[in-house]
């Protein structure tokens, strides 16, 4: 792939008000009080509210969708705000993880048995450092499959969605419309592609000159 999504908790996060002490609470038990789960304006975020839940937020990834956890009082305006700080905790929570060789192959079988009902099945993975003008390359005789060590650092969703790339050259080896048509069963494709697209385009920057006495 030319370089042109393990669940993931953020702990949980004190929702404060001015005025209003700080306790904690353990994981929430679902009653037949709660409020049912909603789906927030963005589909792969799904909002649940609990009674049993009165000081904390937390998230964490569930499949291709974040649940975020919060309590049944927030307002609307407080319930947006706290979705988008927990949806940054937890990218820069998985932006830290660097995963290894048996780690990136287990993750290729979790997504082949997700998205190619298990068709897609790799003879190895492993991470590379010799692939710098592409994130992935897949050598379907062999069936092996090879990271670029850039990928290190990135969010989980974008080395899933290389790792879903790959596992499609193992069903179809170019880029005509079969295998786009597989990629499409992956819900994060475009906004995977954009976030490559956006580094490749930062690297193409001129270097601004360094201030004086920098």
């Amino acid at each position: 792939m030319p370089a042109d999504p393990s669940p993931g908790i953020a702990g949980e996060t004190p929702a404060r008000s001015a005025g209003t002490p700080q306790r904690s609470a353990g994981t929430p038990q679902r009653s037949a009080t709660d409020r049912p789960p909603r789906a927030s304006a963005t589909s792969a975020v799904e909002v649940r509210r609990s009674n049993r839940r009165s000081r904390t937020v937390s998230a964490y990834r569930e499949g291709d969708r974040t649940i975020v956890l919060i309590p049944a009082r927030m307002s609307e305006a407080e319930e947006q705000r706290w979705v988008n700080v927990m949806l940054d905790k937890l990218a820069a929570q998985e932006s830290r993880r660097v995963f290894g060789d048996s780690e990136l192959a287990e993750r290729a079988e979790r997504l082949s048995a997700q998205y190619f009902e298990g068709r897609a099945r790799p003879a190895s993975v492993r991470w590379v450092t010799n692939q710098n003008t592409r994130w992935g390359s897949c050598t379907p005789a062999e069936g092996s499959i090879r990271l670029s060590h850039r990928l290190q650092g990135m969010p989980e969703y974008v080395v899933d969605y290389v790792l879903v790339h790959e596992l499609a050259h193992l069903l179809v080896p170019g880029h005509g419309p079969r295998f786009w048509r597989l990629l499409e069963a992956y819900p994060r494709t475009e906004r995977a592609r954009g976030y490559l697209e956006g580094v490749v385009a930062a690297d193409r920057l001129p270097q601004l000159p360094a201030a004086r006495g920098e």
